[in-house]
C-alpha cells in the first residue's frame, strides 16, 4: 500500500477491500490486524480510532499482501486453533482442520465407552503433523500413554515444540506409518494420513496446493495407498480390546471400510459422516 493508514479502522477497511478484490475472505483482514497489533477481537474493536505507527502499517500490509498472493493466514500468523488450544504451524505441517476435531471427539467417546477407568491405554497417532491429535488426546485424557509418529523430521520438530508449550508428555518417533511402533501393542491408533488423489489437484484451492506440504496431502492409488498399508500392518499390533480411527476423503468411505473389513474380519467397522454430512471417518473396533 503506497499510502500508510493513520488509524486502525482505516487500515482494517483498506485491507478488507484489498483482500476482497483479490478473491480472499475479508475476515482475514481483521485476524491479521489482531495478530499484527497483538490484540484480541474485543481489544481491536475498542481501539479502532487509535493511530498506527509506520512500523505497524508496514508489518500489517506485508501480511495482507502475502495473504492476497495465497499464503494461508495460519502460516503468516504461525498458529491455528484446534479443540480449544493454539497450535504452532509452519509450511512443514498441514493446518489443523475442524474435520479432524470431529475425529478426536469421536475417539474420546469411544475411549470412554470401551476402556475401564484407570486402564492402561497406549495410543499411537500415525502421521502426527503439528501434533494436534496426539496432544489433544493427551490433554483431555491425561492417563493415556501417547506416541506420535511422522516420516518428516521437520513436522516432528513442530509437534514436539507444540507438546512442550502445551505441557503434553508424548513420545515422538520418526518413521513411515507403523514402522516405528511395531514392537508394542496398542489400544488406540488414530491417523489422518495423506489421502488426496493426485488427479484431484486441479479441483483444489491454490492456497492449499501452493503452500501446504504435498507429502501430507497426496497419496497413490487414488489416495488409498496409505489406508491399504495401515490395513495390512495394524492387525499384528492391535491389543484386545482396541480401536482404530481414521480421517478419510469424502469419496473414500466404502473403499476404506472394505480394506479394514478384509484385514479385521471379526471387527466392527463403521463409516461416519462429518458435520457437513460428508463421509469423513472410519472406525474399527476390535474385540469390543
Amino acid at each position: 500500500m503506497t499510502q500508510p493508514f493513520k488509524y486502525i479502522y482505516e487500515a482494517l477497511n483498506g485491507a478488507s477491500s484489498f483482500l476482497r478484490e483479490h478473491g480472499r475472505e475479508e475476515i482475514a483482514a481483521r485476524l491479521l490486524l489482531q495478530h499484527a497489533l497483538n490484540k484480541s477481537h474485543t481489544e481491536l474493536l475498542i481501539s479502532m480510532r487509535e493511530p498506527l505507527t509506520a512500523e505497524q502499517n508496514q508489518a500489517y500490509w506485508q501480511m495482507v499482501e502475502s495473504h492476497a498472493k495465497g499464503t494461508p493466514i495460519q502460516y503468516i500468523m504461525g498458529s491455528e486453533e484446534f479443540y480449544g488450544r493454539t497450535f504452532t504451524v509452519d509450511p512443514s505441517v498441514l493446518i489443523p482442520r475442524p474435520e479432524t476435531e470431529e475425529l478426536v471427539e469421536e475417539a474420546l467417546k469411544r475411549a470412554q465407552r470401551i476402556f475401564e477407568d484407570g486402564a492402561e491405554i497406549k495410543l499411537a497417532d500415525i502421521g502426527t503433523g503439528s501434533g494436534a491429535i496426539a496432544i489433544t488426546m493427551k490433554k483431555v485424557m491425561p492417563l493415556l500413554e501417547v506416541t506420535a509418529t511422522d516420516i518428516s523430521p521437520q513436522a516432528l520438530q513442530v509437534a514436539e515444540n507444540n507438546a512442550k508449550r502445551l505441557s503434553a508428555d508424548i513420545c515422538f518417533l520418526q518413521g513411515d506409518l507403523t514402522e516405528p511402533i511395531v514392537q508394542q501393542k496398542w489400544q488406540i491408533v488414530l491417523s489422518n494420513p495423506p489421502y488426496i488423489a493426485h488427479q484431484e489437484a486441479e479441483e483444489m484451492s491454490e492456497v492449499v496446493l501452493d503452500h501446504e506440504p504435498h507429502t501430507a496431502l497426496f497419496a497413490e492409488e487414488n489416495g488409498l495407498a496409505l489406508y491399504r498399508k495401515l490395513a495390512e500392518t495394524l492387525p499384528s499390533i492391535m491389543a484386545k480390546p482396541s480401536f482404530i480411527g481414521l480421517e478419510i476423503g469424502y469419496k473414500q468411505g466404502p473403499a476404506v471400510v472394505q480394506l479394514f473389513k478384509d484385514s479385521f474380519p471379526d471387527a466392527k467397522v463403521e463409516l461416519l459422516k462429518d458435520i457437513n454430512s460428508n463421509d469423513r471417518m472410519v472406525f474399527c473396533e476390535i474385540d469390543v
